[in-house]
């Protein structure tokens, strides 16, 4: 049984990208390799994998690393695609923090590094508690050389107007974007005048068909020009909105304070290529 176990392992480390002490010269493997998948994340991130679960989480591929005293430990995660990996990186990006240019974006604090590159989220913790960034952005950086991939950031992101966006946005909302069940999932960025969404479906007539569910969730009290078809409205909780479609690309604004509402949807649809 121990020896189908260790094949089992060996196996999902070799399906995944596997992390290697030889990226932090003068450390140490301490314990065995970690694997592991949906059904068996839990067992390693207790009530945390539910987070990974949102972003579309496959497998996850480990090590700890020891080096004067101090364990460095690796995780890298396997996303459904650069999206989903690149969201998982955003969702929990810390706002004050700067993204640095490893991979397609990563961070490093005192205690933890990530970054994100092609379907791959990465994670160096530190322990003990103390000051460890230059030690991990340096493990950081040495890894992302040996991790094969794309560093391409996902093309929604360049959708979204850059003046006056708030730090960590725009970003991917796995579900429920704008609090809405209807728009199951897609990007977000927040404004002080307000808020923007574009979510992308399989096809046109999905697209048309969320619009449709869209107007009837939020009478229009009028029709505007952005898009293939669009309308603005009001509501209790998310005051003044813009709706659009451009083919399956549905998108607009909430919240709007101190500005054309109509006229942000307009530019935001013109953004979408």
């Amino acid at each position: 049984m121990k020896a189908l176990i260790l094949l089992l392992t060996l196996t999902l480390v070799a399906a995944a990208q596997m992390p290697t002490c030889a990226v932090i010269p003068g450390s140490t493997q301490k314990g065995d390799a970690r694997a592991f998948e949906v059904e068996t994340l839990f067992d390693y991130m207790n009530g945390n994998s539910e987070g990974y679960f949102l972003y579309g989480f496959q497998k996850m591929a480990g090590i700890t690393c020891q080096k004067g005293g101090v364990d460095l430990i690796f995780d890298v995660s396997t996303f459904t695609d650069v999206e989903s990996a690149y969201g998982m990186f955003t969702g929990n990006a810390d706002p004050r923090v700067p993204v640095e240019a490893i991979g397609a974006g990563g961070q490093v604090t005192p205690r933890k590094a990530v970054f994100a590159k092609d379907r791959y989220y990465v994670e160096i913790a530190a322990e003990p508690d103390g000051e460890h960034s230059h030690l991990l952005r340096n493990a950081i950086a040495a890894f992302e050389k040996t991790l094969a991939g794309c560093t391409n950031l996902p093309v929604q992101l360049s959708w979204f107007p850059k003046e006056g966006l708030e730090a960590g946005f725009p970003r991917l909302a796995p579900q429920s974007v704008l609090g809405l069940r209807l728009l199951k999932r897609g990007y977000l960025a927040h404004y002080a005048h307000g808020k923007a969404f574009v979510v992308t479906e399989a096809s046109e007539a999905e697209a048309a068909a969320l619009m449709a569910k869209l107007r009837e969730r939020f009478p229009p009290k009028g029709e505007t020009m952005a898009g293939n078809e669009s309308f603005v409205a009001e509501d209790r909780y998310l005051g003044s909105l813009s709706f659009f479609r451009k083919g399956s690309h549905v998108g607009g604004w909430a919240n709007v304070k101190d500005a054309d509402a109509a006229a942000l949807a307009g530019q935001l649809a013109a953004s979408i290529r």
